[in-house]
């Protein structure tokens, strides 16, 4: 009751009219609906919140004390400029560097800070601490934690992360650093300030997935079909965590697809269809309609093709189309697609058949016979043979549960009498045809969220409730089901939580559920997606949320490779041969237990040392039960006191939960105690069950090495070779990079396409590539090697900038992250940039996409990264501010025209000093960025050659300037002792 009063006390606070004590007097409008949302919730309330903010702070100087054991204080101090937004370069530059109105009695320190979102929450108690701090250390705020808790304490948390930063400037007597280094301070923590709200953002999309709500609930989307915001996710007290293996598993790498053709935010949709059509020549996929698309959001009915292959999106242009909606089905038929149904607005649900002839590139609405079929959205359909067949659905309030065939050949509708065991009314699930069945799983019925699996034989028009052995998949709907050689695959869905980044894998030949995690580089929201199978990949188009705190979220498309996921989810047919093999030889026995007293068993059997904890803990009708596998001590234990096969309920010693509830530790009690316990709480025992075995969490290192030693024992070659597997790699793209000195011996020669294989599947790589040596010509080129993989192109991001470029003809590197910050930092808004050494764009798109250079001259020789260069500066949308210049900069590049010059080629840049004395404006002058290999003993001397070099080279050229070298950036260490070096020179 003393939360409550103090919650109401607080909210009252915040809500009036009063002044806080902060500063301003009143709360930070950009976290407004966060602060909103987590004190909505019956647990937690807020008690000081800061959004994030820029500042200068004044202090007063320190005091020199001669007594070292004095306590440290608090000197005080004032803001003299504060932000909660992005800093305006001017105005600090305006505040620091203009003359004090009043003399000054004593100088004050002048500290630069940033610093990130922090939010002080009180708890109703530890548990609801524990679950708030989990979850804005999963949203990125990794400094959060508990800081007051205990026996009659208040339990307050600190929600908080390190991105903050805190220089000194000088003091009010005279600030210490440039104008440009202030100017590169605020960028920087402008950049932090952005990354502040991403993940303040990422952090209320953790809330209300995880049951909180939004106060202000108003559907601005999509009036009466957001369910995803509805539905309340029904968590059992006990969660999967508490049962299962800990999160150390291997995470399956997402391919995002680079779009080329028609913009990407034409797949940002959801609510759309997609077909495959996978041809021999033309594997493709076809989506329509959905919600969100180009410029405003709204139902869409364009008709897109999609080349997986190449990341070509292009519409197809059609005559006539159907009419803008969502939530409708797609069906493939030879080559014709259906689509069926949907919704067009809020009052307007559809029951409508229009057919796409994919050969011709045109719709035609069919008229069909038979049956009546209801409007309906919401609902699954799955083809077998020339036969729709469309289950559940949604027609305004009503729920649908009857099941129709259209049978396309002569479009005729008929609803199937069905028989056995019929699933209840749904919409928002998923059905997928295999062999002459449907599977359908999950969706919503009005009151729960689902998680049922269901068969319909189309013969005997029989349905039947599956169950199936391992780890069932977490309740859902609004997911996508797919079908892959003899597995059903599950992903994406809502509520969207831990389990949902899941990739749920059934194998049909084996009856068992399997899953792989999936590595979410951009945490993607898979609801109302699509999920495609071309070949062995995956290909997942839109999907997304509507929050009604922070906007509108979709994903973008990607591509999983469904081959290398059956490998990490252990669902290859021998090893699963091998496990019941196994289980039926040692006849393994499981306890099986209610949910409700999984816990106690659990700690029971834990504690006699009778958990066998080499198999994993698993579910059974459908989260009922749960079920632990057990030594054979335990089952020799259960056989002696004749409780074999039978139910243990009705004992004598009923009193003894009621014991431990009041005190008694398990370790207070003897082993008969402990059975008699088990016996209680109704415990049952089996024998000959076949349980999957735990995996033991591996680095990728010792996969690789497990790997390639069973290939070398199989061929019968030195286990030395193993001295040659590579310590460590890069990522390039979606490329693992092996480094140059890796598997040199030409004994791998004869086994590379098993190794490269192998490496391939251990490291988690769609593609395999092997460094090489650049080349020691004038075009430094790569001589990078792929091993697994149809080509060497890549998309790399960094600092914000897209690079592409083929990594087998062009060098990339990683070492000069910091230096291509600093050239996008530099402030050259007015400026014209000539760049002697572009490249694929190392520094060109930097000063072009960050430092919005006013003009950039672009010098290459190298054909192979001029094609990239072309391709980068289009892609980063700056190509209407480059001029590529093809061929010797000595020759080629312009004369009395540049502010600034980069020279970023090493070991040397000095052949071209010469040419870039030439490009800078005469008479002004400029910069030069002079990049060069050099000894860590000899940078003075280096430092004043280059002054000396190109100030009697500017005198030759009849340039009267004076030439000093400003500043020297260490970027890397090139080698052992060798310094990559860039002399910043000013020329005036």
């Amino acid at each position: 009751m003393e939360f409550e009063k103090r919650k109401a006390a607080t909210l009252a606070s915040i809500r009036s009219s009063v002044t806080d004590k902060s500063p301003k007097g009143f709360l930070d409008e950009p976290i407004l609906p966060l602060l909103e949302t987590i004190n909505h919730h019956p647990s937690y309330f807020t008690t000081s919140s800061c959004s994030g903010r820029i500042s200068i702070l004044s202090q007063p100087k320190p005091q020199s004390t001669t007594n070292p054991s004095s306590k440290k204080k608090a000197r005080g101090g004032s803001w003299l400029y504060i932000t909660h937004d992005p800093a305006d370069p001017e105005s600090v530059l305006h505040l620091l560097f203009s003359p004090p109105s009043e003399p000054l009695d004593q100088p004050s320190e002048l500290v630069f800070r940033f610093e990130p979102l922090i939010i002080a929450v009180e708890c109703k108690d530890v548990r609801s601490a524990q679950f708030l701090v989990a979850t804005a250390i999963s949203a990125g705020f990794r400094e959060s934690g508990i800081t007051c808790c205990g026996e009659g304490k208040r339990v307050i948390i600190a929600i908080r992360c390190s991105i903050r930063m805190e220089v000194p400037l000088g003091d009010t007597g005279k600030v210490m650093v440039s104008r440009e280094y202030v100017r590169f301070l605020v960028d920087v923590a402008n950049e932090k300030m952005v990354a502040n709200r991403k993940r303040t953002d990422g952090f209320g999309f953790a809330l209300l997935s995880n049951g909180f709500k939004n106060p202000d609930d108003a559907n601005d989307v999509d009036e009466g079909d957001n369910f995803e915001n509805l539905a309340e996710n029904h968590e059992s007290s006990i969660s999967n965590g508490d049962l299962l293996p800990g999160p150390h598993q291997d995470l399956m790498p997402l391919s995002t697809i680079s779009i080329t053709g028609e913009s990407v935010e034409k797949l940002h949709i959801w609510g759309h269809s997609a077909c495959t059509i996978n041809k021999t020549d033309r594997k493709e996929v076809i989506v329509f309609g959905g919600f969100g698309g180009f410029g405003r959001h709204a139902r869409r009915n364009e008709s897109m093709l999609l080349d997986p292959s190449g990341g070509t999106l292009k519409l197809i242009t059609v005559h006539e189309s159907p009419s803008p909606r969502l939530g409708h089905t797609a069906s493939m038929v030879g080559d014709y697609m259906f689509v069926i149904g949907g919704r067009a607005d809020p009052l307007n649900i559809l029951n409508d058949v229009w057919m796409l002839d994919i050969s011709k590139c045109e719709w035609s609405l069919q008229r069909c016979i038979g049956c009546e079929f209801p409007p309906r959205h919401r609902h699954a359909a799955a083809k077998i043979g020339s036969n729709v067949y469309i289950f559940g659905g949604l027609n305004q309030d009503m729920i649908l549960s009857s099941l129709h065939i259209l049978d396309t050949k002569n479009l005729q509708w008929k609803e199937i009498e069905q028989r056995g065991q019929l699933p209840c009314a749904r919409h928002s699930h998923d059905m997928v045809a295999y062999e002459s069945q449907l599977f359908m799983f999950g969706g919503y019925n009005g009151e729960k969220v689902l998680d049922d699996l269901y068969s319909f034989d189309v013969q005997s028009c029989s349905w039947k409730l599956e169950m199936v052995s391992g780890k069932w998949p977490q309740a859902r709907f609004s997911h996508s089901m797919f079908v892959y050689k003899h597995v059903i695959g599950i992903i994406g869905g809502c509520p969207v939580s831990r389990n949902c980044h899941d990739l749920v894998l059934l194998d049909l030949k084996h009856r068992l559920w399997r899953s792989v995690r999936l590595d979410f580089m951009n945490k993607e929201l898979l609801v109302r997606s699509t999920a495609s199978v071309i070949g062995d990949d995956l290909i997942v188009i839109g999907g997304g949320a509507a929050c009604y705190a922070f906007g509108t979220k979709f994903s973008e498309p990607v591509k999983i490779n469904l081959l290398q996921s059956l490998t990490m989810s252990g669902n290859d047919v021998e090893a699963s041969i091998q496990v019941k093999t196994e289980a039926s030889l040692s006849q393994p026995c499981v306890i099986q237990l209610e949910r409700k007293y999984a816990k106690l068993g659990k700690d029971i059997l834990k504690n006699f040392g009778w958990l066998d904890l080499e198999r994993k803990v698993y579910s059974h009708e459908k989260g009922l039960y749960i079920c632990f596998p057990v030594t054979e001590k335990f089952s020799a234990l259960f056989h002696e006191k004749q409780l074999l096969d039978k139910d243990l309920g009705g004992s004598e010693d009923n009193h003894l939960t009621s014991q431990l509830t009041k005190g008694l530790s398990l370790k207070e009690i003897s082993s008969s105690v402990a059975l008699n316990l088990l016996k209680e709480v109704g415990a049952r025992k089996f024998t000959n069950v076949a349980v999957e075995a735990k995996k033991v969490a591996k680095s990728p290192l010792q996969r690789m090495k497990e790997a390639v030693t069973s290939i070398l024992k199989q061929k019968g070659l030195p286990e030395e070779l193993l001295d040659e597997l590579p310590q460590k790699w890069e990522r390039l793209g979606d490329i693992v990079v092996l480094p140059v000195t890796s598997f040199k011996d030409p004994a791998w020669s004869s086994i590379s396409e098993e190794v490269w294989s192998a490496v391939a599947i251990s490291l988690s790589a769609n593609r395999l590539a092997r460094q090489g040596r650049v080349e020691a010509n004038g075009t430094r080129d790569s001589t990078l090697e792929i091993l697994v993989g149809d080509d060497g192109w890549v998309d790399h991001r960094e600092n914000g900038i897209l690079y592409s470029f083929n990594a087998t003809k062009c060098m990339f590197s990683w070492g000069n992250l910091s230096e291509k910050l600093r050239m996008g930092n530099v402030a050259c808004e007015n400026e014209v940039v000539v760049d002697l050494f572009a490249g694929i764009g190392y520094f060109t798109l930097p000063f072009l996409v960050r430092a919005k250079a006013k003009l950039v001259y672009a010098c290459e020789w190298n054909p192979h990264a001029i094609e990239a260069l072309r391709h980068n500066v289009e892609a980063n949308f700056v190509s209407d501010r480059c001029i590529i210049l093809d061929g010797d900069n000595r020759i080629n590049a312009p004369k009395g025209v540049a502010d600034r010059v980069c020279l970023g080629l090493i070991p040397t840049s000095e052949g071209s000093w010469v040419t870039a004395i030439q490009a800078l404006r005469s008479p002004e002058g400029g910069i030069l960025h002079v990049h060069g290999n050099v000894k860590d003993s000899d940078v003075s001397s280096w430092s004043e050659h280059v002054s000396k070099s190109l100030s009697d080279i500017a005198r030759a050229e009849g340039r009267s300037w004076e030439v000093t070298v400003e500043h020297i950036e260490k970027v890397k260490w090139y080698a052992p002792r060798i310094r990559h070096l860039v002399a910043d020179v000013r020329c005036r």
